[in-house]
């Protein structure tokens, strides 16, 4: 098997917001967005292609939008992919290299915006560039993101509509259209959530599944049919169960630190000994992961084009790009094994995620 390599040049999530504004065109836009005078991005966290298309006799609303698979990022995960669907921009350019970040010597956690220092970075040293192309976008998701520094990160300036229940983002965005905003930018995580808490092999993510595929006909029966409704997603999702997370033990002394995501896993080695670090690395896990050197991760363009010196300083010395279902733990975050599934990797069903869009049916 080899890495999927994100379509940064073409149909992926960081010319999704530019095609739709207008500013890059895009022939792999779905026709039911092209003449819409109100087009709503629904942006479902962590449904994947496949998920997305399984069992279509179920999930009725997905299999009756128009549109195709499109890519991710990588690393494909949230902290990441939506600033690139925000920016407009690739990880490489925009600075967001994963779900923990090493900006000055410290770890990041973009998400929860903690710092293995006392203080966290003011949001927009660490992504300086404008959601939306500079535009007033109104933004519904949920309420208690509102004063996040990842949201100061990836939504700066924005009209920020928070909601606390599903019921609330329906209406939210039935209410915009009515006022013929040009353009809406919504949020959902349940997908995501119930993946990490459940896995995908039990009866709750099946139910979360349906209950996306509801809640995007409950907004088609809200928006005008002048209006259309466009879901993408962040990235896919593999099943890691409790046994698929790999110690980093075997490394020993050639690895200090690390960061980044489980099944994207940078690792860091102490002053001179990048190329230890690389070689044990290889030997080591060359048959769970794709293990990269920080040159070719970069150079090779797999989190974008042109990286910026920023970006070079922030992904690791190695990169493990998870193979298999398996992810890679981090003595520094024991926790985040406990997580059933998990993404962040260059496999297909991580990088590959639905766009698909529909008219209202109001």
């Amino acid at each position: 098997m080899e890495p999927f390599h994100p379509a940064y040049d073409g149909a992926a999530i960081s010319n999704v917001v530019p095609a739709l504004l207008g500013t890059r065109p895009a022939a792999w836009l779905p026709a039911p967005v092209r003449d819409a005078t109100t087009v709503v991005l629904l942006v479902v966290d962590g449904l994947g292609w496949d998920a997305a298309t399984s069992r279509p006799a179920e999930r009725r609303e997905l299999a009756a939008m128009e549109g195709g698979p499109i890519t991710t990022v990588a690393p494909s995960t949230t902290a990441s992919a939506l600033t690139s669907i925000t920016t407009g921009l690739a990880p490489s350019q925009h600075g967001v290299t994963g779900f923990r970040v090493v900006i000055d010597h410290a770890v990041l956690n973009v998400l929860s915006w903690q710092s293995s220092n006392r203080r966290a970075p003011e949001p927009f040293t660490v992504q300086r560039h404008p959601p939306f192309l500079g535009r007033d976008v109104p933004v519904v998701t949920k309420a208690e993101f509102a004063t996040t520094g990842f949201t100061e990160a990836h939504l700066r300036g924005t009209r920020f509509l928070g909601w606390k229940a599903l019921s609330s983002l329906v209406e939210q965005c039935r209410q915009l259209a009515a006022d013929r905003e040009p353009f809406v930018y919504a949020y959902y995580d349940g997908v995501d959530a119930v993946a990490h808490a459940h896995g995908l092999h039990d009866g709750f993510y099946d139910a979360e599944l349906l209950a996306v595929d509801r809640l995007i006909g409950d907004l088609r029966d809200a928006l005008p049919d002048r209006a259309a409704l466009a879901v993408i997603s962040d990235h896919g999702q593999v099943h890691v169960g409790p046994d698929g997370w790999l110690t980093l033990a075997a490394l020993g002394d050639h690895f200090e630190r690390g960061a980044g995501d489980g099944r994207f896993r940078y690792l860091y080695a102490p002053p001179g000994g990048a190329a230890a670090l690389l070689d044990a690395a290889t030997d080591q896990f060359r048959d769970e992961a794709w293990v990269f050197s920080r040159d070719q991760l970069l150079d090779e363009g797999w989190l974008g084009p042109s990286p910026t010196a920023a970006t070079r300083r922030r992904v690791g010395d190695v990169t493990l790009a998870a193979r298999g279902p398996v992810a890679f733990v981090d003595p520094a975050l024991p926790r985040e094994a406990g997580l059933i599934s998990a993404h962040g990797s260059l496999t297909a069903t991580e990088i590959q995620v639905p766009f698909l869009a529909g008219r209202g049916r109001a």
